[in-house]
């Protein structure tokens, strides 16, 4: 402990968590008083992320779960609204701060707030610490190790981690030891002063009962649950989980992942001690592990991409003439496409926060190059506002994926809106749930309810075009179309389309083929090996 102990505040921005928090765990190792706070800076968050009612509902449950878990530890979580720079400025000054501790982050807008927290310090006279906790590897080295430039191609970023070994073992847990060497917060008796608000102090709707819950403890019992299951685990493989489910067959934890309420590290090597004892398992990039990787991949990615999340100055993104019609983008946000699988999906979104992998294609793919030819970015931003796992790297780069527009090539595929669905839920299960309009429709006009005889959709008690909408569009005629529209696209901009092109190009969907994931699976046994010494 150095001579001089500091007098910090930690900020918390993501990881809104107690375990596997190295820069919470260093603040606590150099200081005599460590101030945990969060700045609820409304006007920031409100132009950085498009927040929508189900996202502040999860943050600010996260933000009450922290708070619980620090007071257990004998501290708590001082919620402060305001500018942050403001509020930085003002309680530096008024708990006489000698240092900040903060996560780094790979966001434009997050890379900016430590910048200007960086001069702040200068001009004030506090040091500033960052280390990274949100990803598996310090994103900085895999750029380094790459000549300074983001590798472009899954198949060029294995071969980099297999390179630098390892991600780092998550940190030892916090302890009421670690607090109480500190002298206590002296704000403590006014907790009260610095709560975590309640949605109506933020005028923020009530919550229509989304399923998912935020915080660090219903993320580690989600995690927990999952893990007990370890044959589900040795033999996961995405493409096989089912869109249409009516509970998740993923893991369900992305929404816990993207606010740093759960730690990849520590999940990473908990799979590994899976695998370890398991002889024959999935391997990357379908596993378990395999779609940590690929959340890895696209963090890189975006930290060095300018304008990662728009289609224009964009230098990995073809430069497509997308259609700009605000009705039929309104239909589509609105569920009301007329095709069922496509409106359940975008109906579960609007509830819940959270839909599939594999329902994400769908509604990506009808929306883009498939049917509607929208810009990815208008979906995108939709994703942003109403998912709860909505994430600056990896939502732009799945709708940049998804419309065919970066890293996905096979762009002849393209997503039936009646057929998909069908294959996995013939019976419309997920339709009737979510579109309780056409609950009563035989099984076989349930996708297709415009094709279903007068007489049938009378005694359904929905009458299509009336009660439930015509389909937007004819899938077939404008599937046809889209498709001689990218392949013009894709021959003027050849050069751009071969800048992300891999020779697995889409592991989700294709015949996987082993050798592919030798330096991958190379990463999970030294991972294996390491979490058994």
């Amino acid at each position: 402990m150095p001579n001089m102990p500091h007098q910090t505040i930690h900020l918390f921005r993501k990881g809104l968590r107690i375990h596997d928090n190295p820069t919470l765990l260093a603040a606590l190792e150099s200081s005599e008083v460590v101030y945990p706070v969060y700045i609820l800076d409304r006007k920031f968050l409100i132009s950085a992320m498009n927040m929508g009612t189900l996202r502040w509902h999860f943050l600010l449950q996260s933000l009450e779960d922290l708070h619980r878990n620090l007071t257990k530890l004998g501290s708590c979580l001082l919620v402060i609204q305001g500018e942050y720079e403001l509020v930085l400025r003002d309680h530096v000054k008024k708990w006489n701060i000698t240092q900040v501790t903060l996560d780094a982050e790979i966001e434009p807008f997050y890379k900016e707030m430590e910048r200007t927290i960086q001069v702040l310090g200068e001009e004030m006279g506090f040091d500033v610490l960052s280390l990274m906790g949100h990803t598996l590897y310090d994103i900085r080295r895999i750029l380094d190790m790459n000549g300074g430039t983001p590798p472009l191609t899954y198949k060029r970023f294995l071969h980099i981690l297999s390179v630098l070994g390892d991600p780092d073992m998550p940190v030892r847990n916090l302890t009421t030891e670690d607090f109480q060497r500190c002298k206590p917060v002296p704000e403590l008796h006014l907790a009260e002063c610095y709560r975590v608000p309640l949605p109506e102090d933020l005028e923020i709707p009530r919550d229509p009962q989304s399923p998912w819950r935020g915080g660090e403890t219903e993320g580690l019992q989600r995690l927990e649950q999952h893990l007990k299951n370890q044959g589900w685990i040795a033999n996961f493989t995405k493409p096989k989980t089912i869109p249409n489910s009516l509970l998740p067959s993923t893991t369900g934890l992305s929404p816990y992942f993207s606010l740093g309420c759960l730690s990849v590290r520590s999940f990473f090597y908990r799979l590994s001690n899976i695998y370890a004892q398991s002889k024959n398992h999935s391997l990357p990039p379908v596993s378990l592990q395999g779609q940590l990787l690929w959340r890895e991949f696209f963090y890189t990615v975006a930290s060095a991409t300018p304008n990662f999340t728009k289609m224009a100055g964009n230098p990995i993104c073809l430069q497509i003439n997308w259609y700009q019609d605000a009705e039929r983008l309104h239909k589509w946000r609105m569920a009301q496409t007329g095709f069922p699988w496509i409106d359940a999906i975008m109906t579960q979104l609007h509830q819940e926060g959270w839909i599939h992998h594999l329902a994400r294609h769908a509604v990506a793919c009808f929306l883009t190059r498939g049917d509607l030819w929208i810009s990815w970015e208008e979906g995108m931003k939709v994703f942003e506002e109403m998912l709860l796992d909505a994430d600056y790297s990896i939502n732009a780069g799945n709708w940049m994926w998804l419309s065919a527009s970066a890293f996905f090539h096979q762009y002849t595929r393209i997503f039936c809106p009646v057929r998909f669905g069908k294959r996995t839920d013939p019976e419309g299960q997920y339709i009737r749930k979510y579109l309780p309009v056409l609950t009563n429709f035989p099984s076989k006009y349930i996708y297709e309810p415009w094709t279903a005889p007068e007489e049938a959709q009378k005694q359904a008690g929905c009458i299509i075009g009336q009660d439930y909408p015509l389909p937007m569009i004819n899938h077939k005629e404008a599937s046809d179309h889209n498709l001689q529209l990218m392949k013009q696209v894709r021959e003027e901009q050849y050069g751009t389309a071969q800048l992300t092109r891999d020779d697995m190009d889409d592991p989700m969907e294709m015949g996987l083929k082993r050798e592919r994931s030798e330096e991958n699976s190379k990463i999970g046994k030294r991972a294996r090996n390491r979490e058994q010494t």
